[in-house]
């Protein structure tokens, strides 16, 4: 689910990025988008991604600014009464999987990989925790085994071809969201007055790739936009590449859903609709009306 879809379900109006804003008090108080195209939580190789701490920095630049501005207790009133939404996770584990040669190295251990970007991301959760962030949404990973780009270069392999996802990339996923929302449970204990939810985007997947028609799809496995086995080959180069209904396909492109994917993951992350119980332990309309 991305930014956009979650925002459109909030009734905010379109959120700037960061490095589009003006400063001014009107732009800050409609929201701040620190999001990026590519964004990894470790320090990227490539000047291409955002790291999570660079985007954690911009995130406490806002908040003196907004101290600054509005006074000490006025801003500590309005940072605990907004959302902060995390979506990272996906893009470190895709730059393992498939440019690091360590990650197909003999005795290379993923799960290790995975268990250092948990501990990355529950830092982050703490240090917005100590700036007054009170309402935190915690995205999962999908299920990278299951997309194009993974399924393409798995066929080509001498792997072989199999039918459905591959399974030991899922493992790493999933190693990845039950250890992140373990240790948010935990958080929630320890960190009074505030409430952080994980949402299971893995499991919402899961249920279009093997479900698709009882959600209105036709195709779970191909991109829509993208070349080779798959659409998994090359990615989406212009939206002249693109199958004539989106809206019929669970993936866009290498990696991500389409839109039609994403307003249904929206829809069940607000309400619990069509999918119950994707975010946890509350919904993200429950999280929003709640008061600190």
């Amino acid at each position: 689910m991305n930014l956009v879809a979650a925002a459109k379900k909030m009734g905010l109006q379109y959120v700037k990025p960061f490095y589009s804003q003006n400063g001014s008090m009107e732009d800050l108080l409609n929201g701040v988008n620190f999001g990026a195209a590519q964004a990894t939580i470790m320090y990227p190789k490539s000047g291409s991604y955002q790291s999570l701490n660079q985007q954690l920095r911009q995130a406490f630049e806002t908040i003196q600014l907004l101290q600054l501005q509005l006074g000490q207790d006025t801003a500590k009133s309005l940072i605990e009464s907004s959302l902060f939404y995390l979506s990272f996770g996906k893009d470190d584990l895709i730059n393992y999987l498939v440019d690091d040669e360590s990650a197909t190295s003999p005795g290379y251990n993923g799960l290790h990989f995975t268990h250092i970007l948990v501990d990355q991301m529950i830092n982050v959760i703490q240090n917005l925790y100590d700036a007054n962030a009170r309402k935190i949404v915690c995205m999962g990973i999908l299920p990278l085994g299951c997309s194009p780009s993974v399924m393409s270069i798995r066929y080509n392999s001498s792997i072989g071809y199999k039918l459905g996802c591959e399974n030991d990339v899922n493992l790493l996923v999933l190693e990845y969201n039950t250890r992140l929302e373990q240790r948010i449970v935990d958080l929630n204990i320890k960190m009074r007055g505030a409430q952080v939810i994980f949402c299971d985007t893995y499991r919402a997947m899961m249920e279009f790739i093997f479900h698709p028609q009882a959600y209105g799809f036709e195709d779970a496995k191909n991109a829509c936009c993208g070349t080779g086995e798959y659409g998994g080959t090359k990615g989406c180069l212009s939206p002249d590449m693109a199958c004539p209904r989106a809206s019929s396909h669970v993936w866009w492109d290498l990696y991500n859903p389409t839109e039609a994917v994403n307003i249904l993951l929206a829809n069940s992350a607000w309400s619990g609709d069509p999918l119950p119980s994707i975010c946890r332990p509350i919904t993200f309309k429950a999280l929003e009306s709640t008061s600190y």
